[in-house]
């Protein structure tokens, strides 16, 4: 990968459009990976950058660097502290509400529970003639996604928990889903995108509103479904 898509700029803040796939930095746990966002976006802009956050590896979207280390806390402050407001774009199994709260506690890697709570609104709804085994259709939903607080795999395990998995999420996703993605679509990226931010300037105190596209593989998926439809928002 030679550059990162850059939706902000100036001379204390760089936000990237994240790639699906690419992670933000090296990990034990990806000993596969050979590119890294923060790699990546050093050599672009021939300078060290300090992510102020991270998001999934499968995750798409908005993801902030600063350009000063002395940012380097203040930045992971906002984040920490939810000064900074996020939405997502997910495409998920079935049939979602119009809208909904999703208040579910969920545990750290150490067994406490921590409040969680992720708001959603449907934008599109797709029904389609593929059949899982079960039914003769499939249905879909296109979800707009409000994290409320920020927890690791929030997202992905509140839908799962309502029984509305994020296609292309392992592990907590639907199998069978997944492979009839890859089997009829050829997809095999998470439909999750960080769509938007919006949070105070660390340095000029400016209100910044943020917002990055959805990239080619959810565009793609997206067009598959619109065109295969059968019955929409139909319950």
């Amino acid at each position: 990968m030679n550059e990162l898509p850059i939706v902000y700029q100036d001379d204390f803040l760089c936000v990237i459009n994240k790639p699906h796939g690419l992670l933000v930095h090296r990990s034990k746990i990806a000993a596969d990976a050979v590119e890294f966002a923060i790699q990546i976006l050093r050599n672009q802009l021939g300078k060290k950058v300090y992510p102020g956050h991270r998001i999934d590896r499968k995750t798409g979207g908005l993801l902030v660097f600063g350009l000063e280390k002395e940012l380097d806390s203040a930045l992971q402050k906002m984040f920490m502290e939810q000064q900074v407001q996020k939405t997502y774009l997910a495409m998920v199994r079935g049939f979602t509400a119009e809208e909904g709260i999703i208040n579910y506690p969920l545990r750290k890697e150490n067994g406490t529970l921590q409040e969680a709570i992720t708001r959603y609104k449907t934008l599109q709804q797709f029904e389609i003639e593929l059949s899982d085994g079960r039914f003769p259709t499939s249905r879909y939903s296109l979800v707009d996604v409000t994290p409320e607080t920020g927890r690791m795999h929030q997202i992905r395990k509140h839908f799962k928990h309502i029984f509305h998995p994020i296609i292309g999420d392992r592990p907590h996703g639907c199998n069978k889903q997944n492979r009839m993605f890859i089997e009829h679509f050829n997809m095999q990226t998470m439909l999750l995108h960080a769509h938007t931010l919006s949070f105070k300037h660390p340095v000029s105190g400016e209100l910044l509103n943020l917002k990055a596209d959805i990239q080619s593989e959810f565009q793609r998926t997206l067009k598959v479904l619109e065109n295969k439809v059968v019955s929409p928002n139909n319950d």
